[in-house]
């Protein structure tokens, strides 16, 4: 078993690596296209541990996350275009939001539900899945560190994550021909896809530019120095009887400061990278948390899936009754649900597919997503976190 620090975080590097090269590949990337590199970034570190290969204990696994995790949130939030965002009106918004809602609200019912056949450890894992959710892949890590969820518990949830979001994106494929018999019966104000058409003339998705060094190196080291202004604030901020720890406080100062400064000229550098920076960062926190993760728990996999299920009903009942109140169309209805369950990658797909030349308004209803998630995960934690008295 290999226990020198050095070592393991040349491990869990080759591992990352290896897997974001084989999904770009043209050649391979076919290997992702039901469990994505996510899956595997995490699932492959648990399988050596498992196998005795590397050192499950060993302590570089939580300095990997306490230093790492903060400064990854700030490089994937503080580019945030909050113009482009309020122009989408207010359907487009409240629909959105009654979609996150619905997460939200669903995961604190099924948890009560499924207490007593999953146990109560789990309300944490709820919080984590709902920030994934209402948020994406990044936010999940960071609610499982700010709430404190076991890894036993956490690998079920990954597992959960991945399996129902693919699911839902087919069941939506599929209702994509619908649209117009769907309109009608739900008395669909189309003229909403006209005045978003106008709004968002001059919104496009970004184009790939080279990346500055200079710049990249600038936003990297304040990423970092936030990051460790916030652990250092994160101590005096109350908890609350441990309602909110330390680290759930600098996951929150980290988020807020990097939406407050993505309202600010920093948000204008060009060409810095930072998103892509900021997930391979994350990416390779995740392969810390998945060494020290554990299969004890894979068996409640079955029961999850059913909680799910009932949060998808929440979720889809809550859009139909909120999207009938606006007449809003099934375009936006289904963009804003793949808007919180799949994210940046799936919602600008199907915004696109429901109606050509719309893949902005998926990308930026996810990007909202991905700004509010962490803030959605604690909360709907915290409330699960009542079930278990």
């Amino acid at each position: 078993m290999i226990h020198n620090p050095v070592l393991l975080v040349f491990i869990l590097l080759v591992v990352e690596i290896s897997i974001l090269v084989l999904a770009t590949n043209s050649r391979t990337k076919f290997l992702f296209k039901f469990l994505p590199s996510m899956f595997w970034i995490y699932f492959l570190p648990m399988v050596l541990s498992t196998c005795g290969l590397i050192d499950a204990k060993s302590p570089i696994y939580q300095d990997i996350t306490k230093y790492l995790l903060p400064p990854s949130l700030f490089l994937l939030l503080f580019n945030v275009d909050f113009k482009a965002i309020s122009r989408l009106g207010p359907t487009a918004l409240i629909v959105f939001f009654a979609g996150s809602f619905g997460i939200m609200f669903g995961m604190v019912v099924s948890f009560a539900i499924f207490k007593p056949l999953i146990g109560s450890q789990f309300w944490s894992g709820f919080g984590a899945l709902a920030a994934s959710w209402t948020g994406g892949s990044a936010n999940m890590v960071a609610v499982k560190e700010a709430l404190g969820t076991p890894d036993p518990v956490f690998l079920p949830m990954v597992i959960i994550d991945t399996i129902i979001p693919y699911a839902w994106v087919a069941i939506l494929i599929s209702l994509a021909g619908r649209q117009q018999s769907f309109d009608t019966w739900n008395r669909a104000d189309r003229r909403v896809l006209d005045d978003l058409q106008e709004s968002l003339k001059g919104t496009a998705l970004k184009e790939k530019q080279p990346i500055k060094f200079l710049n990249a190196f600038l936003i990297i080291a304040l990423a970092f120095i936030i990051g460790f202004a916030a652990r250092a604030i994160s101590i005096y901020l109350p908890t609350g009887h441990n309602i909110l720890t330390p680290y759930a406080w600098t996951v929150i100062v980290v988020t807020t400061t990097a939406i407050i400064l993505s309202m600010t000229p920093v948000n204008n550098i060009p060409a810095t990278g930072s998103n892509k920076f900021g997930k391979w960062i994350l990416y390779f926190v995740l392969t810390s948390i998945g060494a020290r993760a554990s299969l004890s728990h894979a068996s409640e996999v079955g029961i999850l899936v059913a909680a799910g299920l009932v949060v998808i009903l929440i979720h889809v009942t809550i859009l139909l009754i909120v999207g009938r109140l606006v007449r809003a169309p099934l375009f936006l209805l289904a963009t804003a649900s793949l808007s919180n369950i799949a994210g940046l990658v799936s919602a600008p797909v199907i915004a696109e597919l429901y109606q050509p030349g719309f893949a902005c308004v998926g990308l930026l209803l996810a990007i909202l997503g991905h700004t509010i998630g962490a803030y959605n995960g604690i909360i709907t934690g915290q409330i699960c976190r009542l079930f278990i008295h």
